[in-house]
């Protein structure tokens, strides 16, 4: 019998993941059946090496909120993908000659989100509105910048250039920002009645609105702007493409 091959997720909350179903059926379908996968809330990122001396068999975690960012000072290395991010959304896990624990990080978040939506691009999403400055925003913004497309981030303190208050955003602001993003956890499951709070009324068929949110699949986020004739996509694709990413990371 070979022996078992552990992956998780650990993050806080994980209510809302749909991670360990999908790799759950994965490994079914697959016939995958020394490798299981599961989830580990974690309040406190420093007890990440915890984690690992309690459960030697682990060989990768994906990262989700609030630990993308603060991971990366608990980690050995870096793919070059996730040092130019700043951000990290996988670990694999393995050990040197020394027998010693080792762990680099990457950031499949970036290839999820482009893969998922290219194929929804056009020449009119000249520029995009990020909402949220958090660990998946820097994927987003890494992803459209190398597509050529100029971003501004909408966020609750601005402090920089690209910076917008969320009070600031107006008609003017919305009809030149075809493309909106959000990727904070707002509207995300349980809290299915929150929103980012923009000027839903501003949106329109020209607009594309994306959600990193798949839980619920149509978050009221979508909702709005669906009912202004916005197209909309959830992150549900992002989702499976970034785990596939992870797999292939794992073993390779």
């Amino acid at each position: 019998m070979k022996p078992l091959r552990l992956f998780g997720l650990i993050g806080n909350p994980l209510s809302h993941s749909f991670s360990a179903d999908y790799f759950k059926r994965k490994f079914e379908n697959e016939k995958i059946e020394d490798c299981q996968y599961r989830l580990f809330p974690m309040q406190d990122i420093s007890n990440l090496r915890d984690l690992l001396l309690n459960f030697p068999d682990l060989q990768g975690l994906n990262i989700t909120i609030p630990h993308k960012i603060s991971v990366l000072e608990y980690l050995d290395e870096l793919d070059d993908n996730a040092l130019v991010i700043g951000a990290v959304n996988t670990i694999k896990v393995f050990k040197n000659d020394a027998s010693e624990i080792i762990l680099k990080g990457y950031n499949t978040d970036a290839y999820g989100f482009k893969e998922s939506i290219k194929p929804f691009l056009d020449k009119t999403h000249e520029k995009a509105l990020i909402l949220g400055r958090g660990g998946a925003s820097m994927a987003v913004y890494h992803v459209l910048n190398d597509l050529g497309i100029v971003c501004n981030y909408a966020v609750r303190n601005p402090q920089k250039e690209n910076e917008i208050g969320y009070d600031q955003l107006n008609e003017f602001v919305i009809s030149n920002h075809l493309l909106i993003i959000n990727t904070t956890p707002l509207g995300n499951y349980p809290n299915v009645d929150e929103f980012p709070p923009i000027p839903y009324q501003y949106l329109s068929s020209n607009h594309f609105l994306y959600d990193l949110t798949y839980n619920p699949a149509e978050s009221v986020f979508l909702r709005n702007a669906k009912k202004m004739g916005s197209q909309t996509l959830n992150g549900l694709a992002m989702l499976k493409l970034q785990a596939e990413k992870s797999w292939e990371i794992w073993n390779s």
